[in-house]
Formats: structure tokens, C-alpha cells, sequence
């Protein structure tokens, strides 16, 4: 049973991340700053044998490494790192405070690039192969108005996702980022109906993402099937930035 790390799987996408992994056959671990009510179904529900959750504040970079020996320890070797946690805040550069632009750098950008490190680190011991996907946006590839420093995160990790690719394709681990469009999440329940229909209408297949659309990418880029697939960006939008 192969055993995937999953960050920030409290709610939203993370929670159907999780959920669908659990469903699939995995062994999951996650973390989140504060358990959710889902981490609390998760723990005493069909799948709590399979399930393990750790207390994480993913700007404490300094505690990543007690995080990932307890879930190896509890869950075995590990197989698959997907680093979704992630945190937004909007403003316009002139006026956004640095201390935001740094937290969002630090969650977004600082933290994959350090599980990253840790599980390269697992896989180098292992040698048994891998899989890192990372939870991007097309916010880092197109670039939002009031998203400078959100944007400069995505655009990163993209830049790690590629980057990484070709340092541990050797030992058999593929990296690639998943970079989803608006979806029906948490996140967008903070935009108007206006908004949100302004998205939709110049969105090709006319409809916002749901996090299953990321979550069958996910289960396909963990799988054997997408073995050879490695340092790819892969757009999940319908079609919105074409």
C-alpha cells in the first residue's frame, strides 16, 4: 500500500485530495495549522486506518522535518509528496504590505521547496522511485491584477516543479505541477456572482473547476500510467487561458 504525504488537507482541494486518495487505496498522511471538521470525519471514518494527521504551521519551516519522520514512521516509506497548501491575499503591490508578500512567499514557494528537499532525501535513501506533484495556479503563469506576490509564488513553484524534474529523474521520480483555474472552492466563495459569472463566461467549457477535475489529474500523475510524464506545468482551467 503506497503511503503520499499530502500538505494542507483540512478543506477545500486539499480535503478532496485527500478524500480521493483514501478512496483510491492509499496510505495518506496531512497537516494543516488546525483540524478541520473533515480531519475529524477522516480519523474515525472508513478509511481512519489509512489516515494520518499532524498539526503543521507551514511558515515554520523548522518543523517540516519532525513532521515527515513521524508520518514515515506511522505510514512507511513514502511514495508520493503533494504539496497543496497554499495561502492568498490580494493588494495591489504599490500599497501590500512586505510582511504579506514574505508570508505568501514562505507558504507557497519556501515550504514545497523544503518538503521537496525532505522527500528527495526519503527517495535517495529508498530507491525505489517517486512521485512530487506540486498544487500550482494559472495566477503563475498568466499573472492577476492585486496578485503580484501570489503570482511570484506559483511562478516558482513551476520553476521548482521543472528544475527538480530534471535532478531526480535518474532516480526514477517524476515532478510536476498541477495549476488549476477558478474552481468551486472555499477560495472563490469570496467572489460575487457577477464575478464568478464573468469567469465563466470566458471559460471555453463555460463552467468553474471542481476540485475532482484536479483530483483525476492527480490520481493519473501518481499512477504508473504517467510514468514517463515528468517537469510539466498541466492546466486544469477549461480552457481560460488558452
Amino acid at each position: 500500500m503506497q503511503h503520499v504525504i499530502v500538505t494542507g488537507g483540512s478543506r477545500g482541494l486539499g480535503a478532496a485530495i485527500v478524500s480521493g486518495l483514501l478512496a483510491t487505496g492509499y496510505r495518506v498522511s496531512t497537516c494543516s495549522r488546525t483540524p478541520s471538521e473533515f480531519i475529524k470525519e477522516s480519523s474515525n471514518g472508513p478509511f481512519s486506518s489509512r489516515f494520518h494527521y499532524s498539526r503543521l504551521d507551514m511558515e515554520d519551516l523548522t518543523a517540516f522535518e519532525g513532521f515527515l519522520e513521524a508520518a514515515i514512521a506511522w505510514g512507511g516509506p513514502l511514495y508520493g509528496l503533494v504539496n497543496n497548501a497554499g495561502m492568498a491575499m490580494a493588494g495591489v503591490l504599490a500599497t501590500f504590505p512586505n510582511v504579506d508578500s514574505e508570508r505568501i512567499l514562505r507558504v507557497n514557494l519556501l515550504a514545497p521547496l523544503a518538503m521537496a528537499r525532505l522527500a528527495v532525501g526519503c527517495f535517495l535513501r529508498q530507491r525505489t522511485g517517486g512521485r512530487i506533484v506540486n498544487i500550482s495556479s494559472i495566477i503563475g503563469t498568466r499573472g492577476y491584477n492585486g496578485l503580484a506576490a501570489y503570482s511570484s509564488s506559483k511562478a516558482g513553484l513551476d520553476g521548482l516543479t521543472r528544475a527538480l524534474a530534471r535532478e531526480v529523474g535518474r532516480i526514477q521520480v517524476t515532478v510536476n505541477s498541477i495549476a488549476p483555474g477558478y474552481l468551486k472552492t472555499e477560495m472563490s466563495s469570496s467572489l460575487s456572482q457577477d464575478q464568478l459569472a464573468q469567469v465563466v463566461n470566458r471559460t471555453p467549457l463555460g463552467r468553474l473547476g471542481t476540485p475532482k477535475d484536479v483530483v483525476d489529474l492527480l490520481l493519473f500523475l501518481l499512477s504508473d500510467a504517467a510514468a514517463f510524464i515528468t517537469g510539466q506545468v498541466i492546466l486544469v482551467d477549461g480552457g481560460i487561458s488558452c
